[in-house]
């Protein structure tokens, strides 16, 4: 299992449209073979940042099923509007982890 990371700072006063479309734009990425879940958090000290967790089955579930489908595109133009700067995206696997 891979978990993407990727830090989202939304353009100021944009949160709230940034929300609606990203409760509009989840079952894009919800419905992409090999996903598995994803969290929305919103930053308490930052509230236009958010963090965005997806766990997939593979990383090319993620590189090359979703980023190389068009609901990708549909995905980006639905979001990626909003990004100021562009959010770095990190994959990681576990190492270590407390019952």
């Amino acid at each position: 299992m891979i978990l993407e990371m990727a830090v989202l700072n939304v353009r100021a006063g944009e949160a709230e449209n940034f929300e609606a479309a990203f409760v509009d734009a989840a079952p894009i990425i919800a419905g992409s073979p090999g996903y598995i879940r994803h969290e929305l958090q919103r930053c308490v000290e930052t509230p236009n940042r958010y963090l965005l967790l997806v766990w997939w089955e593979t990383l090319e579930a993620h590189t090359v099923g979703f980023r190389g489908s068009p609901a990708f595109e549909v995905w980006r133009q639905k979001l990626h509007h909003f990004y100021d700067p562009r959010p770095v995206v990190e994959h990681y696997t576990a190492w270590f982890s407390n019952p």
